[in-house]
This record gives structure tokens, sequence and C-alpha cells, in this order.
């Protein structure tokens, strides 16, 4: 092996997660609701076999060949028909890596007027849609819990080969969790995150 097979196997190289296999996207949809600026959350139909009832914004499994963005914008049509010309991409947010198994990439947008009034849920995975104004998030902060990541090592892993022949220390880990008292349903999980660090600085 030579040098020149390593400049062939990483030039233009994009970083990614290590190891992880599946990446998700979803939009964080801004739009004007009856109270100002608003974020439009869905709630997953409960005959969903992951998830079911859980709040959530729209989005999916990032298909082969597809980017992030453009799958955003695709779950959001085929959720609730609002059609990808209607959404503005403002900016993409920061990456949610979950416990090593997958990467989520969220993405700010602006619904336009048109597109919420064309919004149809797909009966098929959307129960229903709510709206919680901006403002109120922001005087109501979340609620974060924790829940820690503990390390469970096999039996027959070989400590005496690397070294450790007593064990070894590995380190554990914790997750938080922030929870939105919105009155109708919690606002929670990797749905909370993105919120939160949505409005991290917004005075």
């Amino acid at each position: 092996m030579t040098l020149s097979d390593f400049r062939a196997r990483w030039a233009g190289h994009v970083p990614q997660v290590q190891d992880v296999k599946q990446e998700y996207a979803v939009l964080a949809p801004l739009v004007q609701g009856p109270e100002g600026l608003s974020l439009l959350f869905e709630v997953r139909a409960s005959t969903l076999a992951h998830q079911p009832g859980e709040v959530c914004f729209p989005g999916g499994r990032v298909e082969s060949g597809e980017t992030p963005r453009d799958c955003a914008l695709r779950e959001t049509f085929e959720e609730l028909a609002i059609p990808p010309e209607e959404v503005e991409i403002i900016a993409p947010l920061d990456l949610l890596v979950q416990q090593g198994k997958f990467v989520m990439h969220p993405f700010l947008g602006v619904v336009s007027p048109a597109g919420l009034h064309a919004m149809r849920p797909s009966p098929a995975e959307v129960e229903h849609t709510f709206l919680v104004p901006v403002d109120w998030l922001r005087t109501h902060p979340p609620q974060v819990y924790q829940y820690e990541l503990l390390p469970r090592v096999g039996e027959d892993f070989p400590y005496g080969r690397i070294g450790f022949p007593r064990g070894y220390h590995w380190r554990r880990g914790a997750a938080e969790v922030p929870i939105y008292d919105w009155p109708e349903r919690p606002i929670w999980g990797l749905t909370g995150r993105i919120v939160r660090r949505l409005l991290e600085g917004m005075e």
C-alpha cells in the first residue's frame, strides 16, 4: 500500500460520525399562527409501530442518494402535504447523535401561509398537529432530567490481551431529557432538545 492509495481513498472525504449507519432529518417549521410566530408540531398516529402518540417534527429516514435537506422537505410533504416550494429553509441546526445509533439532521424552516393552508395531515402517520407560540416556549423553559448510560461489557472481553487483566475503567455517560409542559401535550425527548437548542441565545 502506498501514499497514493491513501490519497485516492480519502481525497474529498466529507467527515461523518464514525460507525453510525442511519441518518434521519426533520423540519422545525415556523409559521405565523393566531398568537404570532409559532412552531408546528405533529402527534404521531397511534397505529404506528414506533413511538406512537409522541410529539415530533415532520421527518424521517434519509434515503439512498438523498440529502438530509431534501429528506426533511420530502417527509414534510408526505406527512403534512405541505409542498416543498412553500418552505423556506433558514438554516441547518446542530446535529443530534443518539447513543451511536443514528444521526439526526434538523432544519429550521418557514412555512408560507399558502403552505399552511395546503396542510392535510396523513392519517396513517399523523394523529393531529398543533402550534406552540415561540414566545410561550421562551418564557416557559423546559425542566431537564438525566439518565445514565452504563457500559455493559461481555464476560468474554479479553482484558489481558489489552494489558488490563483486572478490568478496564469504562467511561459512563449521561443523556438529558428536556420537557416543555405545553398544556395540550408535553414536548420532550429529541424534539425537546431541538427546540431548546433552537431558542438558545434568542433574546
